[in-house]
C-alpha cells in the first residue's frame, strides 16, 4: 500500500485553480522529486498535503487513512512534516528552542536533538543563537532539523536550495544523504533539476497546476523532463525549439 495517495486533488487561491485534478502516490521509503516552473502549483500542493491549505476537491490519504479534513497539527501527529519554502523559523527563538518546539507533537522514532545535530553538525555550535541571526543555509538546516524532530513518516521538503550559494547547497545535500538513505519517505520540491534527478527514485513535473510527467528517475531523460517543464511535450512536431539549456540548474543564490 502507498504511504501517500493523492486523488483528483484541486486546490484554489480564490477563483484561481492552482492545483487541478492531481493524482499520484508515494510508496513508503520512496524519494520523489517534484519539479516545475514558478507558479506551477508545487508549493500549493505541498501545503495542501501538510494541512496548511484546504483543498476544494479530492482526497489525501496517509497509509490508507483519509486525512483531507484533518488540521495541520493533527497531520504532524499522524506523521506528515513540512519544511516550507522560506523556512518559517521563529526568528526570536534560539536554534535549540526552534528544534525543541517540534517535540510537543513528536512521534516515537530515532530523531531527537542529538540525532539532528549528528546529521547537521554545523548546528552544534549554534544552539544558543537566535534563528533570525543565522545565514540562509543555517536556517534551512534548522528548518529541516525541526521537521525531523517530529519523527515524520512523510517528509515534505519545499525548495531546499532556493536562494542559497552552491557550496551551502552541497553541504545541505550531504546531510540530506543521511536522511534519504535511511528509509524516510520524502516528497521533494527542487528547482535544481540535476540534484532532483540525482537523489530521487521518481520525478514528477507539474505544469499549470497539473502533473504532466510521472516517471522513474532512471527511466526518464533530461530532455523529457525539460519538455514537460516547458510544456513542449504537447507541442512536439510543431517546430518548437528545445530550450534545454534554459532549465535552471541552480536557483537564484544569496550569500550563505
Amino acid at each position: 500500500m502507498s504511504l501517500l495517495s493523492i486523488e483528483s486533488l484541486e486546490v484554489r487561491h480564490g477563483l484561481l485553480r492552482a492545483v487541478r485534478e492531481v493524482s499520484f502516490t508515494v510508496d513508503e521509503g520512496e524519494v520523489v522529486a517534484m519539479v516545475g516552473a514558478n507558479g506551477a502549483g508545487k508549493s500549493t500542493l505541498m501545503r495542501a498535503v501538510a494541512g496548511a491549505h484546504r483543498p476544494a476537491d479530492g482526497r489525501i490519504r496517509l497509509d490508507g487513512v483519509d486525512v483531507t479534513a484533518r488540521r495541520a497539527h493533527d497531520r504532524v501527529a499522524a506523521g506528515i512534516a513540512l519544511v516550507p519554502e522560506g523556512r518559517r523559523l521563529f526568528a526570536d527563538l534560539t536554534v535549540e528552542e526552534n528544534l525543541l518546539v517540534a517535540s510537543r507533537v513528536k512521534r516515537s522514532g530515532p530523531w531527537d536533538l542529538a540525532a539532528v545535530l549528528a546529521a547537521f553538525p554545523l548546528l552544534d555550535g549554534l544552539l544558543k543563537r537566535r534563528a533570525g541571526n543565522l545565514s540562509g543555509g543555517e536556517q534551512q538546516a534548522v528548518a529541516i532539523g525541526r521537521a525531523l524532530m517530529t519523527n515524520p513518516r512523510l517528509l515534505l521538503l519545499d525548495e531546499v536550495s532556493l536562494g542559497l550559494a552552491p557550496i551551502v547547497v552541497d553541504t545541505l545535500y550531504q546531510s540530506l544523504g543521511t536522511i534519504l538513505s535511511g528509509g524516510t519517505t520524502v516528497l521533494l520540491v527542487e528547482q535544481d533539476l540535476g540534484r532532483a534527478l540525482g537523489v530521487s527514485r521518481r520525478v514528477l513535473c507539474m505544469l499549470e497546476g497539473r502533473v504532466v510527467l510521472d516517471e522513474s528517475a532512471d527511466a526518464v531523460t533530461r530532455e523529457q523532463v525539460v519538455d514537460a517543464y516547458f510544456g513542449l511535450s504537447r507541442a512536439k512536431g510543431g517546430g518548437a525549439a528545445n530550450p534545454a539549456t534554459a532549465v535552471p540548474e541552480e536557483s537564484e543564490r544569496e550569500p550563505a
